[in-house]
């Protein structure tokens, strides 16, 4: 009996809230619906980067697994060949690196290389991520022009209206228009945050990079001391 009596409170209290939303979006005006489509496209543009972000991150450190590895056995070619078929920015990187090393040992062309191939990655990661700030943007300023366009039609509605209305009317319809600007900064506020948690997830994986160039440029640098030593040995 208790579980069902706090059933049904639970099934009121979301119909309740439910109400609640709705008659919140009806009561905004015509504003509400470009600034519905904007967080639906935000929304979108998030969920995209994140998968996409995430698969590249995994993606990424597998492949540098197998490079380091490949790199200890000196199978040079087995890395510019993944480099050439792979879609992956880390063997792309990498085999760029692994090419200047076998036509020059000078440190600083193979770090260029490897520069140049996380240039020609960042734009892929960085796609698309910049317009959930510009529609964060959007959003607000929807939710200011749907105000600002409320209030001129309720001061030209009170202003025709009978001199014991005016009180009522202005107080509803002011209230009426502030929902656009409410719903345009609820629309912004999580926009924004998701568009600092992709930059930061791109960081990280630009961080990577760098990180995994050194990597390799340690042990490019071994392989070529232990090379010189062999022939050393061998004169």
């Amino acid at each position: 009996m208790w579980q069902r009596n706090q059933l049904t409170k639970s099934k009121g209290n979301t119909m309740e809230t439910y109400n609640l939303i709705v008659r919140f979006f009806q009561n905004g005006g015509p504003f509400m619906y470009p600034i519905a489509t904007v967080l639906v496209v935000g929304l979108a543009i998030a969920l995209e980067r994140w998968l996409v972000l995430s698969t590249a991150r995994i993606s990424n450190r597998r492949a540098f697994s197998s490079i380091m590895e490949a790199l200890r056995n000196r199978e040079y070619n087995a890395v510019i060949s993944a480099g050439s078929e792979s879609n992956v920015p880390m063997y792309r990187i990498v085999a760029a690196g692994i090419i200047r090393f076998t036509g020059s040992n000078r440190r600083d062309e193979i770090e260029s290389a490897m520069e140049e191939g996380v240039m020609e990655a960042l734009p892929r990661l960085e796609k698309r991520t910049q317009y959930l700030a510009t529609l964060a943007n959007v959003a607000t300023l929807l939710g200011l022009l749907g105000t600002i366009v409320g209030l001129i039609a309720a001061f030209t509605a009170v202003a025709q209206a009978a001199p014991a209305e005016k009180a009522s009317m202005l107080s509803s319809s002011i209230s009426v228009a502030m929902n656009t600007t409410a719903f345009g900064l609820i629309s912004a506020i999580p926009l924004l945050l998701l568009h600092a948690l992709l930059q930061t997830k791109t960081t990280e994986i630009v961080d990577s990079f760098e990180m995994a160039g050194v990597k390799v440029m340690n042990t490019l640098v071994d392989v070529n001391q232990l090379r010189s030593k062999t022939r050393a040995n061998d004169a």
